[in-house]
Parts: C-alpha cells; sequence; structure tokens
C-alpha cells in the first residue's frame, strides 16, 4: 500500500512546495517591520497584536525552522536559506536577545531545530545556552529526569524527550550519558506495557513522591519517544526494538484506518506532524538499524504506510486559501477557511498549518528514498 501510493504518484516534493509557499504567504512577517528580519504571525487572518508580534508562540517557530530545513534538503534555495537565518535571529530578538525560554520542553525543541539550522546561521553560543538550561533541569526527584520548568512540579516526555536527542546529538561524553539515563527513565516510569504507548508524564511532590501519573499518550509524546529510540539505537538493538514497538502502538492506537489522530487547536496542531517527522526517519533508518531483521522491516513498512496514508488525507481534505492549501489538525476531516481574525478555529493558527506542511514534508522525504 504505501509503495504504491509513492509509485503512483511522485507528487509528495510539488505538494509540499505549495504548502509551503502557503504559510510563506499567510504567515510570514518582517519582525515589527525591521529589515533582514522574519518571523511566523501566529494567527491568519490575523488580529493587531499577532501582526504586531505582541502575542506569538515560540514553540511554533522551533518547528517553522524544521519545516524550513526540510524544504531546503528537499530544493535547496538561497532565499531559504536567507529566511532560515532571519527568523533564528528574530526569535532571540523578539525573546529579549535571549534564547533560553523558562520551558525547557519549548527551549529543547528550539535547540534541535537550530542544530539542524547550523549550516545557513551561527548557532553554536545559542545550542550551548540551551544545553547549559537543561543541564540545570535534571534532578532524582521521581527517580531522575528533567522538570518541565523551573517553578512547576511536572517532568514530562514533552521535555525529556527532546532534550535526550539534543544531548545525544551535541553535548559531551557526560551530556551523552545523561542522554541515555534520561532515555530509561522514561522507558521505566512512563511506559504503557498494555498497549506500548508512552505516557505524558508525572506529576512529582518536592520530596521526590509521584503524585500523579498523566495517562495520556499524545501523538507527539509518541513521536518524540521513537526519536529517542533511533538516536541510542545505534550500536544497542535493545532501543531499536523499542522503535519498532512504538511503531506498531501508535499503528494499532492512534490510527484511524491508517491516518495518524488528530490533536485539536493550539499546540496540537502540530502534534501530529511531529510524530510523522520520526515515523519517516523511522522508515528509513530501521532497517540497517535491525540488520533488515524481519520485524525491522515490517516495522518500517507501518511507519511508511502512516505517513503516505495521513499525507494523502491531509492533502484530500485541504481546504483552498489565499497563497496555497489550508490544513486543520485533524487530517480526515475537510478543512474550513476562516472568515476573520475573530473565526477562531484551528485552521487559522500557524500550529496546524505547521502541521500539515510537516506531513506533507515527511512523505517528500520518503518519497526520495525510493
Amino acid at each position: 500500500m504505501a509503495r504504491e501510493l509513492v509509485a503512483t504518484a511522485r507528487l509528495w516534493a510539488a505538494r509540499a512546495a505549495v504548502s509551503e509557499l502557503g504559510v510563506h504567504a499567510r504567515h510570514l512577517r518582517r519582525l515589527w517591520a525591521r529589515p533582514g528580519t522574519l518571523l511566523g504571525v501566529d494567527g491568519w487572518p490575523p488580529t493587531r497584536g499577532e501582526r504586531l508580534f505582541g502575542r506569538w508562540n515560540y514553540f511554533a517557530q522551533a518547528h517553522l525552522i524544521d519545516c524550513l530545513v526540510d524544504a531546503q534538503e528537499r530544493n535547496p534555495t538561497a532565499s531559504r536559506a536567507t529566511s532560515i537565518a532571519r527568523i533564528v535571529r528574530s526569535v532571540r530578538l523578539r525573546h529579549g536577545r535571549r534564547w533560553v525560554t523558562e520551558d525547557y520542553g519549548d527551549a529543547a525543541w528550539l535547540g534541535l531545530a537550530l542544530l539542524r539550522a547550523a549550516q545557513y546561521t551561527p548557532v553554536k553560543v545559542a545550542v550551548n545556552d540551551i544545553i547549559k538550561g537543561l543541564r540545570s533541569a535534571w534532578t532524582d526527584h521521581a527517580g531522575g529526569g528533567l522538570w518541565s520548568r523551573a517553578d512547576e512540579n511536572l517532568k514530562s516526555v514533552r521535555v525529556n524527550g527532546p532534550a535526550t536527542i539534543l544531548l545525544a546529538r551535541c553535548g559531551d561524553r557526560v551530556d551523552l550519558q545523561r542522554a541515555r539515563a534520561i532515555a530509561e527513565w522514561m522507558e521505566d516510569t512512563l511506559l504503557d506495557e498494555v498497549t506500548g504507548l508512552v505516557w505524558v508524564g508525572l506529576h512529582v511532590n518536592l520530596d521526590g513522591e509521584i503524585r500523579e501519573t498523566i495517562k495520556e499518550a499524545y501523538t507527539y509524546i509518541q513521536g518524540v519517544y521513537l526519536g529517542v529510540c533511533l538516536e541510542l539505537a545505534v550500536g544497542d538493538p535493545v532501543w531499536a526494538e523499542r522503535a519498532e514497538r512504538t511503531i506498531i502502538a501508535v499503528s494499532e492506537h492512534l490510527a484511524n484506518n491508517g491516518v495518524l489522530r488528530g490533536h485539536g487547536g493550539g499546540d496540537g496542531g502540530i502534534f501530529t506532524g511531529i510524530l510523522a517527522r520520526y515515523l519517516a526517519l523511522a522508515a528509513l533508518r530501521l532497517p540497517a538499524l535491525t540488520g533488515a531483521s524481519a520485524t525491522g522491516m515490517a516495522a518500517s513498512h507501518v511507519a511508511e504506510r502512516l505517513v503516505l496514508t495521513s499525507a494523502a488525507a491531509a492533502w484530500r481534505n485541504r481546504a483552498v486559501a489565499r497563497g496555497g492549501p489550508l490544513y486543520g489538525p485533524d487530517w480526515t476531516i475537510p478543512s474550513r477557511v476562516p472568515r476573520s481574525p475573530r473565526h477562531k478555529i484551528p485552521e487559522r493558527e500557524l500550529a496546524s498549518q505547521l502541521g500539515g506542511w510537516m506531513i506533507l514534508e515527511a512523505a517528500a522525504l520518503l518519497e526520495r528514498s525510493h
């Protein structure tokens, strides 16, 4: 099924390209009209506060950078490389000339995006600042893991997942050991052994006692945990097996007729796109990581099918709007076009458009591999 979707319609790159154009036309604007800046406006049509970036979304900017790097890998252009550099600079400018936010999860996501953007703009200082902040977030409360924020009692995959990948990719030897420790902590503490999915996180008392386990399984939680597994699977077959388990669990519990489940408006518009990104990477990497074992190949095919079936659904249910296609957060439902800034539907949010763009880029990545 997945290979037929690739073979019969090699259009994913073109569809990703028009999705990029839509985001660019509707959401990318100069920050405070300053030359050499660029940032993602949170809504379209925008409110006055959104146009002036009084309201903005740090988390969404990280994934905007990631999407632009995806597009650059698909079809490199000098103008897009310039846009990437401008957005990176503008994030720091809008954030008070600081890189690190109080939300360690948002910071970790930005760190991963900056690492991918490194060939287009200097990011060493930024990534080092973010890693320094993440190191300080570790405690032994509840057995380990990073706090979500310095002033909260939550330890979640939302921060521990991207932080693990970031520390493994660019930290020193101690950071790599810490990354493995965080990953094992998530496996030991947050795995639902019945479904094979990973729960959101824990509320932890100051004495270290676990007060509550948040037993919800969002798509992006599984996506970033899958990314952790792929990162640590080189030379360690246990993590490759955990990646396989996660893919099968997603297929069984977080997809409807092969289409990945959506999570509504707000940041939820990005969630399933994150899962799609890591499913595409798993489809490409698992055969080599598992020595083309039967289980590894089977999981790779499942991951590929989930991405391509979801991309087809997102494209089929897109709306036609100024600049390009418009996506909703649930790819099984036809998208709507917002009538005005007051029409508060997920389709007007940058997050939902990034989610749609991400699934198309994931499909285009698989298309290039065939």
